[in-house]
């Protein structure tokens, strides 16, 4: 059985004491794969550099809508250098975020709508990140619909009907650990909706720890546990959503396999 981590953060300083360790125990895990995703200019040379030491570690590029309000002129053209690289299969994550509100609502959407444009130039898939935000965001993508590349909502966090219409517009459905929290209801009932050929698995590690490690680091091994409480939401086998995972997340990514 092998895994796909279709999003986690292994340029974060949480990792930097043990970060050989980290990945050592995601091989051992059976995790094949994995997508580090930007937030900022930084993050995302970084991941670039963890890409070019790690053939198995893909990279994206992106500004977070945390950041958007830092933004300097010129980030585009160096998140296009970076999205050349040939390792990098994504522009992400962006997106809305109105639970933090780390940058102005109209600055977020700005930023969101510039980086949208470059992924649709270069027709590389988006890691869309949205909290509090998903009437905002739907409206955004609907409102552009004849100018998406596609791509992924990560980590889930919206309804059962807002995942139908993301799947409309071509977006696949991602689920973290958070799937696994006791109070989840609703994010259960969400991913039990979304068709196999459209599901995806991921971390957002060093965040959102699952079920039975939870209170703990997390890491791109536990990707494993997300994978078996899905299997067991929705009434099927562990082996299933594992390879339909890892197969959703190479072709949306456009990797061979």
């Amino acid at each position: 059985m092998q895994l796909f981590d279709s999003h986690c953060h292994l340029e974060d300083a949480k990792f930097d004491v043990d970060r050989q360790q980290v990945i050592q125990n995601m091989q051992e895990a059976g995790v094949k794969y994995c997508t580090c995703a930007g937030s900022d200019i930084a993050s995302s040379e970084a991941i670039q550099n963890l890409s070019r030491e790690y053939p198995f570690v893909f990279s994206a590029c992106g500004v977070h809508p945390h950041e958007a309000e830092t933004v300097e002129e010129g980030y585009l053209e160096r998140l296009e250098k970076l999205a050349a690289f040939e390792r990098c299969v994504a522009i992400g994550e962006i997106g809305l975020d109105f639970y933090y509100d780390n940058s102005p609502r109209d600055i977020q959407k700005k930023v969101f709508e510039e980086q949208m444009e470059l992924a649709y130039r270069l027709n590389k898939p988006t890691i869309l990140h949205v909290r509090d935000a998903h009437g905002a965001a739907i409206e955004m993508l609907t409102d552009r619909k004849q100018r998406l590349s596609g791509g992924i909502l990560h980590c889930y966090s919206g309804s059962k009907e807002s995942a139908k219409t993301y799947l409309d517009l071509g977006f696949y459905i991602s689920f973290a650990g958070s799937l696994t929290f006791k109070n989840a209801k609703n994010l259960q009932a969400a991913a039990k909706y979304i068709p196999s050929d459209r599901l995806l698995i991921e971390t957002d590690s060093p965040y959102l720890t699952p079920v039975p490690k939870r209170g703990q680091r997390n890491e791109p091994a536990n990707v494993r546990h997300v994978c078996e409480f899905l299997a067991e939401i929705r009434e099927t086998t562990v082996q299933f959503v594992a390879e339909s995972t890892f197969e959703n997340a190479c072709r949306v990514y456009g990797i061979a396999y």
